[in-house]
């Protein structure tokens, strides 16, 4: 029987406390200045998504993080608190991917535009995309950051990190939507080590590139998660970035 799908999204109702990144710790305070918080408004409530900046004026998130209004806070650690590190910016225009599916999750990628360019410091800064298509292979270690913690009741809500390994596509097939071509397999089954509501939108960080998108999971939070692949929509991510380009506009960051 195929497990329930859970996209990684969390709506906040009244009192309610998201769950977190399974099996990992608590990051060392802007020791990953990409990091963006979302916070969104729905038709049903709010929700909170991860999201990663890739350019000044630009986050890169899932596509199923779409909603009526969308803020970004970047430069945050613990997103409770009023952070002198923090940057507060409104979203001008969300563009999701115009093939996003939402009943096969294909295509889960979405890149937001910000009202305003981020000022670069330590604490606040783009992380480098892939320059080419080289695919992961199974057994590569990656990082993903998130906020699913957060607790209303003690206030409390600071980024957390897990290690994750790339895993081979078969162990995805449980997914019948799952596609190699566009999706990563990430997680090993033999541990519980994940991520899981609030993540939805994250980076998978492999030797300092955002290779993939936190995307969906099954509902028990149990590994392999599907990522979105991003060197898969490297043409469709410069493409919209050049038409939106300010004249001023630096390019993205690489990687050496």
């Amino acid at each position: 029987m195929q497990p329930l799908l859970l996209l990684l999204i969390f709506l906040l109702p009244p009192g309610a406390e998201a769950e977190k990144i399974i099996g990992g710790q608590e990051a060392r305070p802007h020791s990953r200045p990409y990091m963006a918080f979302l916070r969104i408004q729905t038709p049903v409530g709010q929700g909170i998504c991860g999201g990663f900046l890739v350019r000044e004026d630009f986050v890169l998130t899932a596509a199923h993080c779409r909603g009526r209004r969308i803020n970004v806070i970047l430069g945050a650690h613990n997103i409770q608190r009023q952070e002198r590190t923090q940057q507060r910016i409104t979203v001008r225009r969300a563009i999701p991917h115009p093939q996003y599916n939402l009943q096969t999750h294909q295509n889960d990628i979405m890149l937001l535009q910000l009202r305003n360019r981020i000022r670069r410091n330590r604490a606040v800064s783009p992380v480098a995309l892939p320059q080419t298509q080289e695919r992961l292979r199974p057994g590569a270690l990656c990082t993903v950051a998130g906020w699913g913690l957060v607790n209303l009741n003690r206030r409390t809500s600071r980024l957390h990190e897990v290690q994750l390994r790339v895993q081979r596509d078969e162990e995805c097939n449980r997914y019948g939507s799952y596609n190699f071509r566009t999706q990563i397999c990430v997680g090993n089954p033999q541990e519980r080590k994940s991520a899981f509501r609030g993540d939805s939108g994250g980076p998978l960080i492999c030797n300092n590139v955002a290779q993939g998108i936190v995307s969906y999971g099954n509902s028990w939070a149990t590994p392999p998660a599907v990522f979105t692949r991003i060197t898969s929509f490297l043409p469709w991510l410069r493409r919209t970035m050049r038409r939106f380009k300010e004249p001023d506009q630096i390019e993205m960051p690489h990687h050496d």
